[in-house]
């Protein structure tokens, strides 16, 4: 005698992936109307006890043959840093950024370096018909000698990947995507289902595998969160100051916030190899307020300037705004100003800002943001050679930060003489934040 199991029936949301057991014309969670769909599943004992008689293959770890982490070069010196050398056979890397940002322009163009290191590269233009592609092509001047698709299913693609092992994939965009028909392609289970699939496909057959995704309008990866935590590598693809900034969220193969700078041209996405510069050239002469800070973004000493700007306040509660770093560290550091140093800051607003547009979490910049503020309250003008860096702590002193002197040698390197950092309280003559202050005027 056969015994069927039973079927259950249940209703899934397809924008949130909320599940209810009856039938409802509204998500209770996301609030989507006509959103929940039905699916039949078997009940969990049923599925064990169909799989009771399969073995898994376990090995233990000591025995698993060692081999080193081979890179393959991206064509691109800014994408091998950020990547943390190039691309990796295996792994998943999401790109994510703004519409119009430049993702698609940027891989193409390194699919076509790709292709031309006779590599095997397989793109699926899902959000493009193939001759706007072909138009993108000629207008970066690129051979783009590639495999392209417009299939969007995402079963499909795995058996083309599992039977014709390209070196590189590249999917635009991973919201293009369904792994079946139960739903629409960008909602969440689609993309977490689509996603699972290519990612198990690509680590099979030792291929990279590049997904271009969405961002929400707050600048958050679109999707479910879940896709960030299968991908090896997640890349944001950022504006600041008319350039293009790749920055990695979260990187297995390499180190987490590391930074490339590009330029859009008229031919694509170029490397800038000199991001200081860059980033300084519309640096303002002889204004209080602006002071020059040997930052660290990942492993790359870069040199920003910090603007501060004090106004007296029409509100009983004076504004603090902060673009580009932590509100509430530029709060301690107003307060380590008005308490050790009796700087009064009691009625005036203050505005602090990263000039270019990047967001920093380096803490190497609280004495650069102390010195901006001191300058545009006191009106005293910081010196042009002068770039400094360091922490501050809340006794007013100076603490140490890391990689100083490949700060300090980035500093040196693009014409700043007068250094203000945490070397010189080694030497016992800078020890607190009121001894910077003096140095930086009357040195």
């Amino acid at each position: 005698m056969v015994i069927l199991a039973r079927t259950i029936t249940t209703y899934t949301c397809t924008e949130c992936a909320t599940q209810s057991p009856v039938a409802m014309g509204r998500c209770p969670r996301c609030g989507s109307w006509g959103s929940m769909e039905a699916k039949q599943s078997q009940p969990k004992s049923a599925k064990i006890s169909s799989r009771s008689a399969l073995t898994t293959a376990v090995t233990m770890l000591s025995e698993v043959s060692g081999t080193s982490l081979q890179r393959i070069s991206a064509g691109n010196d800014e994408v091998n840093r950020v990547l943390g050398g190039g691309w990796v056979p295996g792994s998943v890397i999401l790109l994510a950024g703004e519409p119009g940002i430049g993702k698609s322009t940027l891989l193409l163009q390194l699919a076509d370096y790709a292709s031309k290191a006779s590599r095997d590269v397989f793109y699926v233009a899902g959000e493009e018909s193939l001759s706007q592609i072909k138009m993108r092509s000629e207008r970066l001047n690129l051979a783009a000698n590639v495999n392209i698709t417009r299939e969007t299913y995402a079963p499909i693609l795995r058996d083309y990947i599992s039977l014709n092992k390209p070196e590189l994939v590249i999917i635009d965009s991973i919201q293009t995507l369904t792994s079946d028909d139960s739903g629409i392609a960008g909602s969440l289970s689609q993309l977490r289902d689509s996603t699972a699939i290519l990612a198990t496909v690509a680590k099979d057959v030792n291929t990279t595998l590049v997904l271009i995704g969405h961002v929400t309008k707050q600048g958050n990866i679109a999707g479910p969160k879940l896709i960030e935590h299968m991908v090896d590598a997640t890349i944001a693809l950022e504006s600041a100051a008319g350039y293009r900034v790749m920055r990695a969220i979260k990187n297995r193969f390499g180190p987490a916030g590391e930074m490339g700078v590009f330029e859009m041209t008229a031919t694509g996405l170029r490397t800038v190899s000199n991001p200081s510069e860059a980033f300084l050239a519309e640096k303002p002469k002889d204004v209080a307020g602006s002071v020059v800070v040997a930052a660290l973004e990942g492993q790359r000493p870069i040199l920003l300037e910090v603007q501060a700007l004090a106004a007296k306040s029409p509100y009983s509660s004076p504004r603090r705004v902060a673009q580009g770093l932590d509100q509430r560290r530029v709060d301690v550091i107003l307060a380590v100003l008005e308490r050790r140093l009796e700087l009064p800051l009691a009625d005036l607003d203050v505005y602090v800002n990263i000039a270019g547009g990047l967001r920093l979490t380096d803490t190497g910049v609280d004495l650069a943001v102390a010195l901006a503020v001191y300058s545009a309250v006191t009106n005293k003008i910081v010196p042009e050679n002068t770039a400094v860096v360091g922490e501050v702590g809340l006794a007013g002193e100076l603490r140490t930060v890391t990689q100083l002197e490949r700060r300090l040698e980035e500093a040196k390197r693009a014409g700043y003489t007068n250094l203000i950092s945490p070397i010189a309280a080694k030497k016992g003559n800078l020890k607190t934040l009121a001894d910077a202050i003096e140095a930086v005027w009357n040195a």
